[in-house]
């Protein structure tokens, strides 16, 4: 992220390869350790409508040591502050923290092992994703945003119960392979990404990506084309410039009304 003083106080406009970058973009305010970042994760997504209540789960490969970092069980997303992250090794057990974590950890240790890229892994549940999860429906892309998930995006279309043992876990990421956002048939959905700016902006963005396809199917029309190339092009900008941005805003947005989250 770059943050503005005198340094980069430089004119705005296209880049050498004639791409537009911003000169400056708007500090969050504050320095924040991994487990603040986690814990604003948590609660920005819970805010956007991502989370189920204390159902779902977010982890952080943060070190080079194997170690995740995860959200307590029996919390719900809107509740986790930085003092309530744990971390586990990479078979799930707690090495740091006071609470206990959930038995799914292995949805998210065997693609970690599988996905150097994967850094960050959310799961959850949010509403529009599971109403076509349901009837196994991918969204169609309506909206330039949708771009963000442009040949990005599959469904794993058999439910297999709670992913709560390592070879179930070992089975689900051989069928997520690269994709960095599955949903999970009669679940839930995958959002992976290798910071967390950016892996909180896919997550934050999904469900209403999936609400719009809802509306169209009731509708009962097809959308109009968004060609090819204008997808990758702005699927490309979205995620250089949007993410980073938009993490920025959420966080102050946050910091507002819940600074406990910090503590």
């Amino acid at each position: 992220m770059t943050v503005y003083d005198e340094s980069t106080a430089i004119e705005g406009g296209p880049d050498s390869m004639g791409e537009w970058r911003p000169r400056a973009t708007p500090p969050i305010g504050v320095d924040l350790n991994n487990e603040q970042k986690l814990a604003c994760a948590f609660r920005i997504l819970a805010r956007d409508g991502f989370s189920e209540n204390m159902a779902g789960h977010i982890t952080w490969a943060d070190r080079d040591d194997d170690s995740l970092l995860i959200n307590p069980w029996g919390l719900w997303w809107d509740e986790v502050a930085a003092s309530d992250v744990c971390r586990v090794d990479a078979n799930g057990a707690v090495i740091e923290g006071k609470w206990d974590v959930t038995p799914a950890y292995h949805i998210h240790t065997e693609l970690h092992r599988r996905r150097p890229d994967a850094r960050v892994v959310i799961h959850n549940h949010p509403y529009y994703v599971t109403v076509l999860a349901a009837v196994g429906v991918l969204p169609m892309i309506a909206h330039q945003t949708g771009s963000l998930y442009d040949d990005d995006l599959s469904l794993v279309d058999e439910y297999d119960g709670e992913i709560n043992d390592a070879e179930l876990g070992r089975g689900l990421a051989d069928q997520i392979g690269d994709r960095n956002n599955v949903i999970l048939a009669s679940h839930g959905i995958i959002t992976t990404a290798d910071t967390i700016e950016l892996a909180v902006y896919r997550a934050a963005s999904i469900d209403r990506f999936c609400r719009l396809a809802y509306d169209i199917l009731l509708l009962g029309k097809d959308p109009l084309p968004i060609e090819k190339s204008i997808r990758v092009a702005m699927q490309k900008a979205l995620v250089e410039r949007a993410a980073g941005v938009y993490w920025a805003g959420a966080v102050r947005k946050l910091l507002r009304t819940d600074l406990d989250v910090l503590d």
